[in-house]
C-alpha cells in the first residue's frame, strides 16, 4: 500500500505540473472547472480527470461492511481463545506461588519440574497470541486486497467509456470541484454489483 501511494503522489505531482504548465502558457484561455456542481466531462488544461473517495466507499461498501463484521467475528473468536489458555495459566501460576510460599512442594525438584512447565505453558501462550494476531492481520489484508481489487476492476471497466486521463483516490487531492467527484456513482455501481453477485 505504501507503494501504491508514493505512485499515486508521483502522478498527482506529474498531473499538477501539466495543469500549471498549460494554464500560464495560455493553454486553452478557457476556464473549464465545473460551476453548477453537475457532473462534468469538461477538460481540465487538455487533461480530463476525475476522483473517488476512497474511504467513503470503504466505509459504505456493502462487501467491506460484510468483510469487517467476518473479520470481526474470528477477532472475538481469536480473543476467547487467547483469554481462556491466558487465565487458566494466571491461575495456575498463582496456585505455584502460594504453595511455593507456603512449603506445600515436598522436594526442590518438584517445585522445579511445576515451575518449568509453568515457564513452558507460558511461551506456548504468548506464542499463540502471535499466531493469532498474525492471523488476524492477514485476514484484514486480504480483505483490503478484495475490496481494492474490486474498486480497480470497476473503474477499470468504468473508464473504458468515460476516458479519463486520470482518476485520483480524494486523499491525494486537496481541492477538487464536486462535479468531478465519482464517488457516490462508483459506490452505487460497487454496491449493486455485489449484491447482483451474491443473488446468483
Amino acid at each position: 500500500m505504501k507503494g501504491s501511494s508514493i505512485v499515486v503522489s508521483a502522478v498527482l505531482f506529474v498531473a499538477v505540473a501539466v495543469l500549471y504548465v498549460l494554464h500560464f502558457t495560455g493553454g486553452s484561455g478557457n476556464d473549464t472547472t465545473a460551476t453548477d456542481g453537475s457532473k462534468s466531462n469538461e477538460s481540465l488544461g487538455g487533461l480530463k480527470i476525475a476522483y473517488v473517495k476512497a474511504d467513503s466507499i470503504i466505509v459504505n461498501y456493502d462487501l467491506a461492511q460484510e468483510l469487517h463484521d467476518e473479520f470481526s467475528k474470528k477477532q472475538e473468536a481469536y480473543n476467547s481463545e487467547y483469554g481462556t489458555k491466558r487465565q487458566t495459566f494466571e491461575k495456575e501460576a498463582a496456585a505455584f506461588q502460594e504453595k511455593l510460599q507456603r512449603g506445600g512442594f515436598l522436594t526442590e525438584q518438584t517445585a522445579v519440574k511445576e515451575r518449568d512447565r509453568l515457564l513452558g505453558k507460558e511461551q506456548e501462550i504468548v506464542k499463540l497470541d502471535q499466531e493469532l494476531s498474525a492471523k488476524l492481520m492477514e485476514i484484514q489484508q486480504e480483505n483490503n486486497k478484495k475490496i481494492l481489487d474490486n474498486l480497480m476492476d470497476y473503474l477499470k471497466r468504468y473508464n473504458e467509456t468515460a476516458k479519463y486521463d486520470f482518476i485520483f483516490n480524494s486523499g491525494e487531492v486537496l481541492i477538487g470541484p464536486e462535479a468531478h467527484n465519482l464517488t457516490a456513482e462508483v459506490l452505487a455501481a460497487l454496491n449493486e454489483e455485489h449484491k447482483a453477485a451474491k443473488d446468483k
